[in-house]
């Protein structure tokens, strides 16, 4: 990028499992700056379904929280020409008509047992991962649309949006589906399109979900309705970005990808490596590793780990219980308490869904005659230890299977704030792990918006420079033990 070209104003919607923000960016003429406007919390609504509480979405309140914020961008942003959106992947909306038919169910709902088993026994697992090169995991879109299928409820549909799409929608009236959120459904085959035949084999309409669009893509302008009741001057275009939120935050890890892992920490850790190819032999399904499409057709080999969950759903459990949790000071003292026994398995089914995290967790080591945390701070040190190991094994399997020689692992991501975390993951692997951006999601979103814009050239490479340039606190922390 040059740095005589035009400066203009971008604004970023990332929306995160646990919270949203709409940030506002200026790109052009040799620079990136970001900021935040608006963040917003988010999480599972339970409501009753009739038969049961259920999980949902509350995705219309975020639209209005995203509102309120394109309306701050458009009084802050003289020059604001672009929109990208992008949000966790896996859950959508059915709609008819046009029109939204219920809230969207939460992938930590449940019900999506009942749809493993549908599928699973129509296509066996060996199969499926032929064919989508996906993880294994029992909340994937596929499952849960076999499970929408049980209900009856999908035969009411004419057509589904994942998150990203939906919001896009209804800011521009387009329906599409962009092709890196499209890879976590299950329904993509090996090669990045749509796989008829699979569901046709599971009874789902081929025509549920809208034509692909490409990460780089205009999706169109902003309706003039929405536009005028918000500010937002005409002509502005919302941009098809990498809207699965980890594709995003990939694409803005400053890396050379050809000896780097990149580990993105929210709510979930994604810990992987980028591939210009898939890996779909035996030992990846095996190891659960997942194949999943990222900017300019990359691939994004990587396998999920629960991540920050455990430690924002123990805070949350804490705070039920009337105890004020400073954050930053929880960590400090976990830094120096007794370290765990063990480490605990981070992705055992009984830590998915919402509640009383520090109890699982006690009882977890309780069960196996290990002596449990005892308070807070061994608590979160329990958490930091085990996610730590999860981590360092991941990125070694990661290696491995892809036959890449990792020398350095970027964290990304909300973790990257946390450096008990960053420093065990660097003790337990043994090799540096540079931490940040932070907000690498936001900034992923605003690279691919810009490009689209042709606010910077086409070159990911040259637009990771560039982020390294423009986030030069970014910190390496070496193994301690050397």
């Amino acid at each position: 990028m040059t740095r005589s070209g035009p400066t203009r104003q971008l604004v970023a919607v990332d929306l995160g499992a646990t919270s949203g923000r709409v940030m506002l960016a200026e790109v052009g003429g040799g620079q990136l700056r970001i900021e935040q406007l608006t963040r917003f919390a988010n999480g599972p609504l339970p409501i009753w379904d009739g038969t049961r509480t259920g999980l949902h979405w509350d995705v219309p309140g975020l639209f209005a929280h995203i509102r309120e914020g394109l309306a701050l961008a458009a009084r802050r942003a003289p020059d604001l020409t672009g929109i990208g959106i992008d949000s966790w992947a896996v859950d959508y909306g059915l709609l008819r008509d046009g029109r939204l038919l219920g809230l969207p169910y939460h992938y930590r709902d449940d019900r999506s047992s009942v749809g493993t088993e549908i599928v699973h026994n129509a296509v066996s697992p060996e199969i499926l991962y032929s064919r989508n090169g996906l993880q294994f995991l029992p909340f994937n879109t596929v499952y849960q649309l076999a499970a929408e299928k049980a209900c009856g409820t999908l035969e009411l549909a004419d057509h589904a949006l994942l998150i990203p799409d939906l919001i896009g929608y209804w800011l521009t009236g387009q329906m599409r589906t962009e092709r890196t959120n499209a890879s976590t459904t299950g329904l993509l085959d090996i090669y990045g399109d749509w796989d008829d035949d699979l569901m046709s084999t599971l009874g789902f309409p081929t025509d549920l979900f809208g034509p692909l669009i490409e990460p780089g893509c205009e999706l169109g302008q902003v309706l003039p309705s929405v536009g005028s009741s918000l500010g937002v001057p005409g002509g502005v275009t919302v941009n098809a970005v990498a809207s699965h939120d980890t594709a995003s935050a990939v694409a803005a890890v400053p890396m050379n990808s050809d000896n780097a892992a990149y580990i993105s920490c929210g709510t979930w850790g994604l810990v992987g490596v980028e591939l210009a190819h898939r890996v779909v032999d035996q030992a990846a399904r095996s190891a659960n590793f997942t194949n999943e499409v990222g900017a300019d057709g990359r691939i994004r080999f990587l396998r999920n780990v629960m991540g920050l969950w455990l430690l924002s759903e123990s805070v949350r459990q804490w705070e039920r219980e009337g105890t004020v949790i400073d954050l930053p000071d929880l960590i400090d003292g976990a830094t120096f308490a007794r370290p765990p026994a063990q480490v605990f398995d981070t992705d055992a089914d009984e830590f998915l869904t919402p509640g009383d995290m520090p109890s699982r967790i006690s009882r977890w080591y309780t069960q196996r005659g290990l002596p449990a945390p005892n308070g807070h701070a061994e608590m979160v040190r329990a958490i930091l230890e085990s996610l730590a190991a999860a981590f360092a094994e991941r990125v070694q399997q990661a290696a491995q299977l892809s036959a890449t020689e990792v020398r350095t692992v970027h964290m990304v991501g909300g973790g990257a704030q946390n450096r008990l975390l960053c420093q065990l993951t660097a003790d337990r692997l043994g090799l540096p792990v540079l931490a940040g951006p932070v907000e690498a999601t936001a900034i992923g979103n605003v690279l691919i918006s810009a490009r689209t814009q042709q606010l910077i050239g086409a070159d990911l490479t040259a637009a990771r420079a560039m982020v390294a340039a423009a986030f030069p606190h970014s910190s390496m922390i070496r193994d301690q033990r050397l």
